[in-house]
């Protein structure tokens, strides 16, 4: 899980930093040894440094991170560098202490931290989170830097600022790609679908929050089974962006605590070569996206390559238009334009004669 950090970048708690989504088996909080609440009053200083030592005798990840964060939030604040001077050496209420020996419990428990607390921030936003919904990972931030770029810098790709396109989300989760997407483009309309109900409802909490609903209309659609009504409600639209599952069915198995016990599976499982919904997604494309269209998904590393070919030998109207690597140097984003058919190239040249 992560959090931009304002002296270290993104800071990794429990995960490695490989764009991994989250498998959920079940979001209740199991059974750990927590200790017991102090007798007399500590600092908010002393609650954070006895809870990263419990972390650590414990193999919590990121025990330092963790403890600081469900401090800060107690405290009314997003990190320790941004409370007031002073603040942690002040003692905390009852209540408080309360509170902190309740999250930590949580977080011992292998909770992510995101869940915690309740909240996480995406690029300049704060979603609300909670489990079994997939937490957006910086990968994605990355993403949507991208999808920007090309709406506002390059108008041939058929989504010109002066057009007011519409961007289709396959997969939102808590709506972190659209709500941004959204508060940075103010001429953006979007759609947003996922197959997990609590992803729909968590989205459009975050939307309402926003003041965004008046741009974005939200689905529970499945896009590998509900074919029709996807094509029906969501074309023709000028983006379609997704961070789709595109894990290996066989990797499942190696997935930490954090991710396997909270997040949803089906938000990370992508069949045996990680491709199932990808594949999906770029056969109805063409009957989504307005010509000139684009996609843009978030992939393993393995993938761009493999999904090159297969888009050649499979999607006539979808041109593979490049690979994008992550701030890691990683091989990660994929972009296609939708091209008219060599039949309907024909067509329009016989007209036109």
């Amino acid at each position: 899980m992560w959090r931009r950090s304002m002296s270290t970048g993104y800071t990794c708690f429990g995960y490695k930093s490989i764009g991994l989504k989250g498998v959920w088996v079940s979001h209740a909080v199991h059974t750990c040894n927590a200790p017991v609440l102090p007798a007399g009053r500590i600092t908010a200083l002393q609650a954070m440094d006895f809870w990263k030592k419990h972390f650590e005798r414990t193999g919590v990840a990121e025990p330092d991170q963790s403890s600081q964060y469900i401090i800060a939030h107690l405290l009314g604040a997003k990190t320790i560098e941004s409370l007031e001077h002073g603040k942690l050496a002040e003692f905390l209420s009852h209540e408080k202490t309360e509170q902190m020996w309740k999250l930590c419990t949580k977080r011992l428990s292998r909770m992510p931290v995101q869940y915690v607390i309740g909240e996480w921030d995406f690029r300049d936003l704060t979603l609300k989170m909670r489990p079994p919904v997939f937490i957006p990972r910086p990968e994605t931030e990355e993403l949507v830097e991208l999808v920007l770029t090309d709406l506002e810098m390059k108008p041939e790709t058929g989504v010109s600022v002066d057009t007011h396109p519409t961007c289709l989300e396959v997969g939102c989760g808590s709506g972190a790609i659209s709500l941004s997407l959204l508060k940075s483009l103010p001429q953006l309309k979007a759609i947003a679908l996922d197959q997990s109900q609590d992803a729909v409802t968590l989205t459009a909490e975050n939307m309402l929050r926003m003041e965004l609903g008046d741009r974005l209309q939200i689905y529970h659609l499945d896009v590998l089974t509900d074919t029709e009504a996807v094509v029906g409600l969501c074309s023709p639209v000028s983006v379609l962006v997704s961070n789709p599952p595109y894990l290996f069915s066989e990797d499942m198995a190696s997935l930490e605590a954090e991710v396997f016990r909270f997040e949803d599976h089906s938000a990370l499982d992508g069949g045996k070569d990680g491709l199932k919904v990808i594949k999906q997604i770029l056969t109805l494309a063409p009957r989504i996206l307005s010509n000139h269209g684009r996609v843009y998904l978030e992939v393993d590393p393995q993938h761009p390559l493999l999904i090159q070919r297969w888009v050649k030998e499979n999607v006539e109207e979808l041109r593979y238009i490049e690979t994008r690597r992550d701030i890691t140097g990683r091989p990660r984003f994929c972009i296609l334009q939708k091209e008219k058919s060599n039949q309907d190239r024909e067509l329009a040249f016989g007209l036109r004669n």
